[in-house]
């Protein structure tokens, strides 16, 4: 496989939908979700011709022919729905990956000679394919339902292993027009042969797993420490450390950050040395040492408080069995199942989730466990879509979508 603009390819023969565990489903869901789609009427212009004149189109027009994917749209016996970035969100895109060194202020010419002399055929085919649904739907047959709408794309990123495998992507009509956590600028243009829906920018397919984030970014040095103790005495690669790997799986992980962690930890240590007697100052000081580090997870003193089903049970709270891009949460706290099943309860332990919006992304969005007196606050990316491995909320992988979080969801 090839890199498609990330740092870390990570693709590899593992990509056999190893369905091992009860709640891991395939990227290749069936499109259940869709209900009924109304076909728009063939007429007019095929997609080809609509892209290819329209002025605005001609950065993407040139990056589906470095693709070679023209000839895919001009077929007038299929449909397609297409996500199409305008010109100035090609250019963002671009000004990205070039490192800053092509400018938005640069002439169209210079972004399309960067198109064809820098990004390679196959990355081009990639990223149209990956934009590019193989049906005609406009936004009144995408649902407003929580989780997200889902459909296969027409981008098969391991075709050695499976003809049939295509990546999914995640439109939504809830609080707005979506794909992923991208703004649909403009919807619903028909073509003889689909749909065009204007994007406010390109979205790329993920190229690593949720835990290659987890066990790279030093800001999660405690998540991953907790997930290694919640693991231990399990066969490799482990529960939780195996379902954030598992290209079958379908995950949100609300993600505490080391200071979150060390807060947390500080204060129950510390309750549970003022239980067993210990003076104050003493158990401040004791649980400050003990907190300080990941080391606390593998501390036998602390064996009994954070043992492996303990930590398992409290990370299971921080994890959603579906994908939920923040400007999909609803506008005001509504619960929503976790993975964490109490015994002798017949539904998974809810957290309520919330977001609010700017103009047009999300400006806050929260998390509250049962036991959190007070919301926990999803880290919203300080740049809209900023993606992996630098962003901090909507951050989309192969098997899930990783939001960072500022506080550690209390169950009870």
């Amino acid at each position: 496989m090839k890199q498609y603009f990330n740092k870390k390819n990570i693709y590899n023969p593992l990509l056999a939908l190893l369905l091992s565990m009860g709640f891991l489903i395939s990227c290749n869901k069936d499109v259940q979700q869709m209900g009924d789609i109304q076909q728009p009427v063939r007429s007019g212009e095929t997609l080809d011709q609509l892209l290819r004149n329209n002025p605005d189109d001609s950065l993407y027009y040139r990056l589906m022919i470095k693709g070679g994917q023209v000839a895919m749209i001009s077929d007038s016996n299929k449909s397609f729905t297409m996500f199409v970035p305008g010109n100035d969100a090609m250019k963002k895109f671009i000004t990205a990956i070039s490192g800053g060194v092509v400018v938005p202020i640069l002439p169209n010419a210079v972004f399309s000679q960067f198109i064809t002399n820098f990004i390679t055929t196959e990355q081009a085919a990639a990223l149209v394919q990956y934009n590019t649904m193989p049906q005609a739907i406009t936004t009144s047959s995408i649902p407003a339902t929580f989780p997200n709408f889902f459909y296969p794309s027409t981008f098969n990123p391991a075709p050695s292993i499976s003809s049939l495998f295509r990546m999914d992507v995640y439109p939504s009509t809830r609080n707005g027009a979506w794909l992923n956590n991208l703004p649909l600028t403009n919807v619903n243009t028909t073509a003889y042969n689909g749909v065009i829906h204007h994007c406010a920018g390109l979205a790329v397919p993920p190229q690593r797993y949720l835990w290659d984030r987890i066990n790279t970014d030093t800001s999660l040095a405690y998540l991953k420490a907790a997930i290694n103790r919640a693991d231990s005495g399990t066969a490799f690669p482990g529960f939780l450390k195996g379902a954030l790997s598992n290209i079958g799986a379908n995950l949100t992980v609300f993600a505490p950050t080391n200071a979150a962690f060390k807060k947390t930890l500080t204060k129950l240590i510390t309750k549970a040395l003022l239980d067993n007697n210990v003076d104050t100052l003493t158990a401040i000081a004791t649980a400050t040492v003990l907190a300080s580090d990941t080391n606390v997870f593998r501390n036998p003193a602390m064996f009994t408080a954070l043992s492996a089903q303990n930590v398992q049970g409290l990370l299971a709270y921080h994890l959603l069995g579906s994908r939920a891009f923040t400007n999909n949460f609803p506008r005001n706290p509504t619960p929503q199942p976790t993975l964490l099943q109490v015994p002798g309860m017949a539904n998974a332990l809810p957290v309520f989730l919330n977001c609010k919006f700017g103009m047009p992304f999300v400006d806050s969005a929260t998390v509250k466990g049962l036991g959190n007196p007070a919301p926990v606050n999803i880290i919203i990316n300080s740049t809209p879509l900023t993606a992996d491995p630098d962003g901090t909320s909507d951050q989309l992988y192969l098997n899930g979508i990783l939001h960072k979080i500022d506080g550690i969801l209390m169950p009870q």
